[in-house]
């Protein structure tokens, strides 16, 4: 089976995009492609420990919806909600209602604030974890990588939740971290360009 599928324009793409039309311009313009942006970074570890158990499909319609009831994760805001936050959270049918996680969120915030105060910034401090591809699995053929499980267990000692060394790896081939695109992908190119061309934060 072909690691890639034709995208609207016919060239050629990862074929998890086949999953849904929404897939092609989140593949084109955001996945793999690097964030040093503390807000985008926060946001997205949030959004993948909501995924944990549903589908990415899921995430991304409601993602407008998340961003909304989370004041834009602003992590400085959101380490200030209360249980009337969370119950008005849980209330919300635009997004996931799932306490544990609505709560982790508003943990991780704080715990956010506490790391920008300590590090300088959430960016700076996620990058040092990045890998050398040459220690890579072939894209998309695992799940986890030695710099998701060594992540995963740094953001746990600092009191995250929600953030396992698998979310920590869709977290990472999403901000860049890795190029998750098989080979032949339009867009591996595109990104190998951007990473190359990327100032590591805090170097």
């Amino acid at each position: 089976m072909s690691k890639t599928i034709p995208g609207p324009d016919g060239q050629p793409r990862c074929r998890w995009c086949g999953a849904a039309p929404e897939f092609f311009a989140y593949h084109d313009t955001e996945w793999g492609f690097p964030v040093d942006d503390d807000r985008r970074l926060f946001e997205k570890l949030c959004l993948e420990s909501f995924q944990s158990g549903l589908s990415w499909r899921t995430i991304l319609a409601k993602r407008d919806n998340f961003r909304r009831a989370f004041d834009g994760f602003d992590f400085h805001r959101i380490a200030g909600y209360t249980e009337s936050d969370v119950a008005r959270l849980l209330a919300d049918a635009g997004i996931v209602r799932h306490r544990g996680k609505i709560e982790a969120v508003i943990n991780n915030a704080r715990r956010a604030q506490e790391l920008v105060a300590d590090e300088g910034s959430l960016a700076a401090y996620v990058w040092r974890f990045e890998p050398d591809p040459a220690t890579l699995a072939e894209p998309q053929t695992a799940s986890t990588s030695d710099a998701s499980i060594a992540l995963s267990k740094a953001l746990k000692k600092r009191g995250w939740r929600f953030v396992g060394p698998t979310t920590v790896h869709a977290f990472l081939q999403a901000m860049g971290l890795i190029n998750d695109h098989v080979e032949g992908c339009v867009t591996r190119e595109r990104v190998e360009v951007a990473r190359a061309g990327f100032v590591r934060p805090g170097g």
